[in-house]
């Protein structure tokens, strides 16, 4: 009893010494094994330290990047006497003003629309600002004649058709652009802009006269602390004694919250990504374990012959596949942790990169968490197989024990390991629920594609008898006891699925923005427009474009502060709804409802309404933000807090691109107001050149109204979305890699019996060339099916994304259908055909005499 005591004790020890010993041979076998870790963990890792890499460095540089160590931003108004004195003791202060506008040529000849900001002389408090030349900010915006000083981004002198020296005109203004901007250190903080940046003195602001009432402005207040630790301090300060002030307060350590908050959700869907790879590497991974350990079947049963218990057999491969995994994982960490230096060199213009090479651990263990998860939930199963061959098989290399599941403590342990990692992907997911999705989605698809596995081998099983020996010989390949066809349809489906779905919502998308989103949308929208401008503004636009269709509201912007007296920022809010709270909404009125919307819940008031205060809100946006029938909402206008009770909810067709909004009030709400004016002008037949001229009449009869040309935004958005489709697609390249090197996996785990049909068939009488065909139609079938498989489960799941959460169009795109058929085909044929050339050329004699 002592003695099997000590044994058992001693059995690990002996296994890690006999797995070492046997792994002196090399890791013949585990390449796949090691690519398939190494690729995912490489992913991931990737990712995720990138996305440290740039929080980090946006907290690092969070006084750079805001221009000051805390920032009070105010929609629409200037700061009180009393804000500003305020504001002055907390030390120096610096102000800025932003708004979109339009520049144009002197002589009227050509225009363009600008994001315009205005600075004083204390910008930047931290931070450099460099143009070129490079000459002090003071300098070159001073004013010398009748012009101000300006600075400009290159690409508006390029659509300008000017260059350094020249004179514009802003609003009532005269500039001279002076320099090019090379370096703005506040632009992240800023936010994304749809124009090029030209940036003027806060003087040059004031005698344009840009600024009226209701115009959509930003005044930025940007302090330097006299004490930088009273951060925390000063915010709690200024919300305590200005409550109703409806200021943004942002500080230093988060200076960019919206691209932060971008830059996480897309790591995560990169992430998620990368686990798409892991996962499907994990079917190579058990493919590549089961080979392996196929290839060992005459070492297991040398063992048991030796009295080894099965026990012991399954501990020495278990600390082989674990060594493996180490080193796959490793490769991963190595390339993983490049990432982030390599692509700094790419993004160092447009993002906050670091410029050293840095190690982020978090992200590493993460990354090697999920690649050891991963490597045992798929490695077990085939181990617990294993410990089952017996020791006759060092006698018969052909083997007819049992198939089936493995003993229960395997099941139990590969199902321990799953529940792990998606315990884990759900834990460290920024939207759980996504996550959760995520899951499901690649459950239910291993799932689906084991039943089209089945309903391949069960149509083979039953297609009438054909004449050609070959295709009868591929057909019965596909149904017969071990056939390739489960392992084909797993690895290829699912990375080719995906590749489907991303194919096709970037082609709805773009098809979206450049054809009949195009055309439904309106052709302009025109801002600031004051009260006093609204007629001769119709009558313009009457006689430039008689037959367009103008839709004008009254606008005003205001920040949502209170649910039902509940401030927003106690509330736990869903990212769908996030960015309803986020910064200042445009909001109007109207008498009736709005000609774009339907209503979902509750009624309109009725004309000339003059009861309390009500507000019809967007229906979607409401279910987010946890809000019913009754409710109240608290929304600060021009540094005044007015609550409006719900009414109504309302379907709201945002795609349409025409004037709409999250809300609207009752008239009686903002009576007396000062408010500026929104228009649209809707012409599906005018052609580029009468817009030209709609836009050159409007900029020079009103220099203070603010022009956009619809369809210049949708093209930038479209250059936008094609960044991002690239990077999706790259991230999508990596799971279609893993899918590949899983079917050479799964096709190099068949070659034993492979080996033996072909060796038998040649004895009866098979050529090379029977044999080559029958393995083509093989691969043929297998792939095809597996491309109509990933055509339909890819197009229903871009449906889906497509219409039913960016309620957008939806429709099949044959091209990706084709390129879909074609690269299944390829990869099956080609990579199947290449790991069965070398079976053919095996010698009969050696394999007959072991069967």
């Amino acid at each position: 009893m002592n003695e099997a005591r000590a044994i058992n004790r001693f059995r690990p020890l002996l296994a890690l010494r006999l797995a070492v010993r046997e792994m002196r041979g090399g890791l013949k076998g585990f390449y796949i094994f090691l690519a398939c870790i190494a690729l995912g963990t490489a992913a991931i890792a990737g990712v995720n330290s990138l996305s440290q890499s740039i929080s980090a460095t946006i907290a690092s540089q969070g006084q750079e990047l805001l221009a000051g160590d805390i920032r009070f931003e105010l929609n629409n108004r200037a700061a009180t006497i009393e804000e500003r004195t305020f504001l002055d003791s907390l030390g120096s202060v610096s102000v800025s003003s932003g708004l979109r506008s339009m520049a144009r040529l002197a002589d009227g000849s050509n225009q363009a629309l600008v994001e315009l900001k205005a600075v004083d002389g204390a910008y930047p408090l931290y931070g450099a600002f460099e143009s070129e030349p490079g000459r002090p900010l003071a300098e070159l915006l001073s004013k010398r004649a009748e012009a101000f000083g300006a600075v400009a981004a290159p690409l508006l002198l390029e659509r300008l058709d000017i260059g350094l020296g020249e004179e514009i005109l802003l609003g009532n203004a005269r500039v001279r652009i002076n320099a090019t901007i090379v370096r703005e250190p506040d632009a992240l903080s800023d936010g994304f802009g749809f124009a090029p940046r030209l940036m003027v003195s806060a003087e040059a602001l004031a005698a344009s006269g840009l600024v009226q009432t209701g115009s959509l402005v930003e005044h930025g207040y940007k302090v330097k602390l006299a004490d930088p630790e009273r951060v925390a301090s000063a915010r709690t300060e200024a919300e305590k004694r200005f409550p109703s002030a409806g200021w943004s307060i942002r500080t230093s350590r988060n200076a960019a919250p919206s691209l932060n908050a971008n830059i996480t959700r897309f790591s995560q869907f990169l992430t998620l990504v990368g686990l798409t790879a892991l996962i499907v590497g994990g079917v190579g991974v058990a493919n590549a374990v089961r080979a392996y350990l196929d290839g060992k079947r005459s070492v297991i049963a040398t063992f048991k012959c030796l009295g080894a218990p099965a026990s012991l057999v399954a501990m020495v491969y278990l600390a082989q596949i674990l060594m493996i995994a180490l080193i796959g994982i490793g490769v991963g960490l190595i390339f993983g942790a490049l990432i982030p230096f390599v692509a700094a060199q790419f993004l160092a213009d447009v993002l906050p990169v670091p410029t050293s090479f840095q190690l982020y651990p978090s992200a590493l263990g993460l990354a090697a968490l999920f690649g050891l998860l991963t490597a045992l939930a798929f490695a077990i199963l085939p181990l617990g197989r294993a410990r089952r061959v017996p020791a006759t098989a060092l006698f018969r290399q052909q083997g007819f024990e049992p198939t089936g599941f493995p003993a229960w403590p395997y099941l139990v342990g590969a199902l321990a390991c799953l529940m792990a990692l998606a315990g884990l992907a759900v834990w460290t997911a920024y939207d759980r629920s996504i996550s959760l999705i995520f899951l499901g989605a690649i459950a239910f698809a291993f799932i689906l594609l084991r039943g089209v596995s089945l309903l391949i081998s069960w149509l083979a099983r039953r297609s009438p008898r054909v004449n050609s020996p070959a295709l009868r010989l591929a057909i019965g390949n596909i149904h017969r006891p071990g056939a390739l066809t489960p392992s084909v349809v797993l690895s290829l489906g699912l990375g080719l699925a995906l590749l489907v779905t991303l194919a096709l919502i970037d082609g709805n998308l773009r098809r979206e923005l450049t054809g009949d989103m195009a055309e439904r949308a309106p052709n302009f929208f025109f801002v600031d427009i004051q009260g006093s401008e609204i007629e001769g503004f119709r009558s313009l636009l009457s006689q430039a474009m008689p037959k367009g269709k103008v839709v004008e509201v009254p606008m005003l912007r205001g920040r949502i502060v209170a649910f039902n007296g509940e401030d927003v920022n106690s509330r736990n809010v869903p990212p769908g709804g996030q960015w309803v709270l986020r910064g200042d909404r445009g909001i109007t009125y109207a008498n009736n409802r709005p000609e774009n919307s339907t209503l979902t819940e509750g009624t309109w008031w009725p004309e000339n309404y003059a009861g309390e205060p009500l507000v019809s809100f967007s229906a979607e946006e409401a279910g987010e933000l946890g809000l019913k029938l009754g409710d109240t909402v608290t929304v600060n206008v021009l540094g005044r807090n007015i609550t409006a009770k719900i009414a109504n909810f309302r379907n709201v067709e945002w795609e349409s691109l025409s004037i709409n909004f999250v809300m609207v009030f009752s008239p009686n709400t903002f009576a007396g107001a000062p408010h500026a004016w929104l228009a649209t002008v809707i012409d599906p037949d005018a052609t580029a050149k009468e817009e030209a001229a709609v836009l050159k009449s409007v900029t020079n009869t009103y220099p203070t109204i603010t022009s956009v040309r619809v369809k210049d935004a949708l093209d930038i958005v479209n250059t936008l979305l094609a960044q991002l489709a690239t990077a999706i697609r790259a991230a999508a390249a990596v799971a279609l890699i893993a899918s590949v090197l899983v079917l050479a996996g799964a096709l190099a785990a068949g070659n034993r019996a492979r080996i033996h049909d072909a060796v038998v068939l040649k004895t009866l009488g098979a050529t090379r060339g029977t044999l080559i065909r029958a393995f083509s139609y093989e691969y043929v079938i297998l792939g095809f099916a597996t491309a109509v498989f990933a055509l339909f489960a890819g197009g229903v799941s871009a449906w889906f994304v497509v219409s039913r959460v960016m309620t957008l169009p939806s429709d099949f795109l044959p091209d990706v259908a084709i390129a879909t058929i074609v690269v299944a085909l390829v990869m099956t044929v080609g990579i199947g055909l290449a790991g069965t050339w070398r079976i053919l050329g095996q010698k009969a004699a050696p394999v007959l005499r072991e069967l």
